[in-house]
């Protein structure tokens, strides 16, 4: 999970009214594609049951090959981005997997979040809403976009290691997100890349999003404007709150880049044991899920994606 970079940014939230919501998922058209944030919630719980998840791990490697059956299934091509990752406590294999859908060759839109949960010590930290709610989006994120006829190429990217392995610094988080980027530069294949949409810690009861300060200006503004058009501006607040995530390799590398990120510090269980299944919510699953396929309506239609 992120470290945030100001805290004096962030706002003492008072609790948020009881999420009003949908029995009917949502849907992109009479006829289109939806996303059900109970199926989202289903992939979660079985995420949790695999327990820690940090890079390396037996429970890492299990979880994976979980998600690469279900990528699968949507119709998704999988690949496995493996590479040996230089940590505090010497080399650590990690695996970001990156599920591809089909559409114009030449521009690609990311949806990314993280799958790995923190190294923890003395207790057992089963991340459900770090680490587990952002892959459970994407898993349902999947399914819808396998239903459709998409205008641009999509990558779904699980990131592994994004977490701090000891103490988080520039050199000890973003394992995953770093290597992609170096990649991809390296391969001549960033300038592809026409939006990044992160998503991280979305499951939360009390969602929160508050604009991510260092993401970019006019990425941010059509999805805060597509979650205001959906009704859910009490979910996504316009004050601004600079959280350190796997978006910012990207965005140091001129790649347009979004972190819709609900870190706001009072829940009280970042970072614990308390980080439970009981912590997060069906709803608030839906609520990002739709906002993201709403922002991706938008990113297909606009000049940005040239």
């Amino acid at each position: 999970m992120p470290k945030p970079k100001r805290q004096a940014d962030w706002m003492r939230l008072g609790a948020c009214s009881l999420l009003l919501l949908l029995a009917a998922p949502y849907r992109l058209g009479a006829a289109g594609p939806t996303f059900d944030g109970g199926r989202a919630f289903e992939d979660l719980k079985r995420l949790v049951a695999f327990g820690p998840r940090p890079p390396g791990s037996a429970a890492l490697e299990q979880s994976r090959r979980w998600i690469i059956g279900q990528l699968k299934q949507a119709g998704a091509q999988v690949e496995e981005d493996s590479f040996p990752a230089s940590t505090p406590i010497g080399k650590l294999p990690m695996t970001n997997l990156i599920a591809k859908f089909p559409g114009a060759p030449s521009k690609v839109v990311i949806v990314a979040g993280h799958y790995d949960t923190k190294l923890e010590q003395g207790f057992r930290f089963v991340g459900a809403n770090d680490g587990g709610s952002s892959a459970a989006l994407l898993l349902e994120l999947a399914r819808v976009l396998s239903t459709r006829k998409n205008a641009v190429t999509y990558w779904l990217v699980f990131f592994d290691g994004e977490e701090a392995i000891r103490e988080w610094t520039d050199t000890d988080s973003l394992y995953g997100s770093r290597h992609l980027v170096q990649k991809l530069s390296s391969q001549g294949e960033l300038g592809r890349i026409q939006a990044m949409i992160l998503v991280d810690m979305i499951g939360d009861a009390n969602l929160v999003i508050h604009r991510e300060a260092d993401s970019t200006p006019w990425l941010t503004d059509m999805v805060f404007n597509a979650a205001h058009r959906l009704g859910y501006a009490k979910h996504f607040l316009d004050s601004p709150n600079a959280v350190g995530d796997d978006h910012i390799p990207f965005v140091n590398a001129g790649v347009a880049a979004v972190d819709l990120i609900d870190f706001n510090g009072e829940d009280g269980y970042w970072h614990t044991a308390k980080d439970t299944i009981d912590h997060c919510s069906p709803q608030s699953l839906t609520i990002v899920g739709r906002v993201v396929l709403e922002t991706l309506a938008d990113l297909e239609k606009s000049a940005h994606v040239k």
